[in-house]
């Protein structure tokens, strides 16, 4: 992305702070930088800004469909019939992961049950878009289904913090000098929020059951996809005393956020009590789950016949509910190197840019960060040329 280290010494220049470069396996070099207090401070600097300079700001305008005059793209109309006359016109409106009908048409009928991580990623962008001779680009391709613990029914102290530069750069000493010990449990209180219970625990021994401990027995990569097909669409992680200690210390790690810190089987027993359950017979973990004691040993007792861990060391442990969820898609809107959306024939629609993952038109994005990478730094560049064509400076 050649554009992405102005992107960031851009948005310090608003006031974001960041914690890095942190290693970033496989790249190189260290890359990652990690947003501080947290997320909400790109949306509060940002939004600062934009305030500061004039920039009319509506919110709950849903769009419905774009508005033209002679063939060009001058505004949005709403779903409550208000109309907005930009000129120039920048789709951003994410992408299609709560869409069950985008889901459906582009990926799969299994995949379009699965909820999203966001969900006001409703993709009434695409839509619009495709109303008017747009294309969509690598539409099969998403992130997840990935089966994630849920968050916390409350918030957070760390998500509560302030998004100010002062606390920011409060944040940044404290992370660069402060011993790891005193900052770990802090750290890991917003790690485990509503992270990913590592594959590999699974392949190891752990088991999945749904809500009403029945045994699920697709393989690893594929219990994303197959617990939306469940009851609530929820299960729960299963391992005893044996897996538990296994998973207790490195290099055996129950879920990650890479470059910040590795989530253990105590950091879950002390952080999330609230997903966390233990009991000294299976049909007592029956009674706190909820399920009927001889169903869950069926379970278990089918699991023991088909794996070399058996689940059989008491205490017992349960993970969860845990979810599946689809993190993004990656079909985004076709665009020209300007990031004008293409229409009818691939020829630019006069009037429109699209930016983030609306307009991600078939570029291929892995790895932690490449997403939001891609999103400021287009959405910056395609401000820079709707605004050259608002002057008349193209």
């Amino acid at each position: 992305m050649e554009n992405a280290n102005e992107t960031l010494r851009w948005l310090m220049s608003h006031g974001v702070e960041f914690f890095g470069p942190m290693p970033e396996p496989p790249h190189t070099k260290p890359r990652m930088h990690n947003v501080l207090p947290n997320s909400r401070a790109y949306i509060t600097r940002l939004e600062a800004h934009a305030r500061k300079i004039g920039v009319d700001i509506r919110l709950n305008c849903g769009a419905k469909e774009f508005l033209q005059e002679g063939g060009r793209v001058i505004g949005a109309r709403c779903k409550d019939g208000t109309e907005i006359i930009s000129g120039v016109t920048i789709l951003t409106s994410g992408d299609y992961s709560a869409s069950p009908e985008l889901k459906n048409q582009y990926i799969s009928d299994s995949v379009s049950k699965v909820d999203a991580m966001n969900p006001t990623a409703t993709g009434d962008g695409h839509k619009m878009a495709l109303d008017i001779g747009g294309r969509i680009i690598n539409g099969d391709v998403l992130s997840g289904p990935t089966l994630r613990f849920i968050p916390p029914k409350t918030e957070t102290l760390q998500r509560m913090l302030p998004a100010t530069p002062l606390m920011g750069k409060i944040m940044r000493v404290a992370l660069q000098y402060a011993p790891s010990w005193l900052l770990r449990p802090f750290v890991l209180r917003f790690t485990v929020t509503s992270m990913a219970p590592e594959l590999d625990l699974f392949r190891n021994g752990a088991l999945l059951i749904n809500k009403r401990g029945e045994r699920i027995t697709s393989e690893a990569t594929k219990l994303g996809t197959e617990i939306a097909q469940h009851p609530e669409k929820i299960g729960y992680v299963l391992m005893d005393q044996e897996l538990a200690k296994r998973y207790s210390k490195w290099p055996d790690f129950i879920a990650t956020a890479p470059g910040v810190s590795y989530a253990y089987f105590d950091d879950f027993r002390r952080t999330r009590k609230d997903i966390f359950m233990e009991a000294s017979t299976l049909g007592d973990l029956a009674v706190k789950l909820g399920v009927e004691r001889n169903v869950l040993a069926t379970s278990v007792n089918s699991h023991n016949q088909d794996n070399t861990h058996q689940i059989s060391k008491p205490p017992f442990y349960a993970l969860g509910p845990a979810k599946s969820y689809i993190v993004l898609t990656d079909g985004g809107l076709a665009v020209n190197e300007q990031l004008q959306l293409l229409g009818e024939n691939d020829n630019p629609v006069p009037g429109l840019y699209a930016a983030g993952s609306s307009g991600q038109g078939g570029l291929m994005l892995k790895g932690h960060g490449h997403h939001i990478g891609w999103a400021f730094t287009s959405g910056r560049l395609a401000g820079k040329n709707a605004a050259r064509e608002a002057l008349g400076k193209n």
